[in-house]
């Protein structure tokens, strides 16, 4: 078993994903930024040799620093890296009306956030011959489409498909995959939901009958972080359910 440093580990998506590696016997150190009570939660579920939390702004390189650091003192070397932060912003807008910080946070918190956690935890993998690093995008992003209102965050996550796929190719040698997840419209309680759940709701916007879930995200992260997934490296999988997210609100 191995140790995973999932960022927004403590709800969402992300806790699911949490949940995941910890059922699979692996140690796992998570990030949340302002849910204190959702963090405090989670940690009186797990005992402390299962799961570490940290406080951090993945805009923050020195938050950045201080995650590895304490994630490496608490469990040793790092193996898998799931990178589920991202800012977000709601509020659809053209980029014209988009304000230089908003541009500055979607960039730092979903690509200068991968680029300074792989300088900390690729050499680690490095040492040991084996890595696993899992990054989220959105549906179209593996071809550059263009997402109306929308561009920021596109735009830094289009870049991150170019980084997922080079590292792909400069650690190969080295035994570290890296791939890209990119989930579907899961909103609301379906984030931190079950298939079995979610397959009990109806939902007629989605072309397989029912909405993406938190644990469908989970069991494809498991699956590109097993051993043998080696095979699989700079690869784009979209977790959709054959919903057409990007022109949805068009």
């Amino acid at each position: 078993m191995g140790h995973a440093i999932i960022t927004a580990g403590t709800k969402g998506l992300g806790l699911k994903v949490t949940e995941s590696f910890v059922r699979e016997g692996h140690q796992v150190t998570v990030t949340y930024w302002k849910d204190e009570m959702r963090a405090k939660e989670l940690k009186k579920r797990y005992a402390d040799n299962q799961l570490h939390i940290v406080q951090a702004d993945v805009t923050s390189k020195k938050d950045i620093e201080k995650l590895v650091s304490e994630a490496t003192l608490r469990f040793g070397t790092v193996d898998y890296l799931i990178n589920n932060a991202g800012p977000f912003v709601f509020e659809r807008k053209k980029l014209m009306d988009y304000s230089n910080h908003e541009w500055d946070l979607m960039i730092r918190g979903n690509l200068d956030a991968v680029f300074h956690l792989l300088k900390l935890t690729v050499p680690m993998m490095r040492d040991q011959d084996f890595g696993r690093i899992v990054n989220y995008g959105f549906q179209g992003a593996n071809s550059a489409s263009g997402w109306l209102n929308r561009s920021a965050f596109a735009a830094a996550k289009v870049g991150l498909v170019s980084l997922t796929k080079t590292i792909a190719l400069e650690e190969a040698e080295h035994g570290i995959t890296s791939n890209m997840i990119c989930p579907g419209n899961i909103i609301g309680d379906m984030k931190e939901s079950s298939i079995s759940e979610s397959r009990e709701i109806l939902d007629e916007n989605t072309p397989i009958g029912r909405s993406g879930t938190g644990e469908d995200i989970a069991r494809a992260i498991l699956f590109l972080c097993e051993k043998n997934s080696d095979m699989i490296t700079g690869s784009v999988f979209e977790v959709t359910g054959g919903l057409d997210v990007i022109n949805r609100y068009r």
